[in-house]
């Protein structure tokens, strides 16, 4: 049995949210990615935003992605620029984004994205994202 079939039976069993994380700094995307795991999400982690608009457009996800969460600052492609772009597509999914940058924030006005400022707890982290997929599941913008 291999590991994506193990996730498939476990999905079955129980819904699991699935959070894409994008990050281009690997240590932030991994420290989050451990924290978000232990709290009982299926994280799928991507260090480049470009590339995880392509995934969107081929949906080449092994699984439908509940959540994103995405740094501001990356290179290449700012968290504005991608969330510009996936909303095209993905006009509701919940969006958190996560930026060192207080005044970034105005980037993404009308794009309905929580936004919050590093540095960060976990369980800020953690709350807000619960909330957002509860107000998601609730069917509240």
């Amino acid at each position: 049995m291999t590991e994506r079939d193990k996730i498939q039976i476990k999905t079955a069993e129980k819904t699991m949210e699935v959070v894409l994380l994008i990050d281009d700094n690997a240590i932030q995307a991994a420290t989050r990615q451990t924290i978000l795991k232990r709290a009982g999400y299926f994280v799928i982690a991507v260090l480049n935003p470009a590339r995880a608009l392509e995934q969107f457009k081929n949906d080449d996800f092994p699984f439908p992605i509940s959540i994103v969460i995405t740094d501001h600052i990356m290179p290449g492609m700012s968290g504005a620029e991608f969330v510009r772009e996936l909303r095209k597509t993905q006009p509701d999914l919940p969006i958190l984004v996560i930026s060192g940058l207080d005044d970034a924030e105005c980037e993404y006005a009308g794009m309905n994205v929580r936004f919050l400022t590093k540095p960060l707890s976990p369980d800020l982290m953690l709350a807000n994202l619960h909330e957002l997929l509860q107000t998601e599941e609730l069917g509240v913008a």
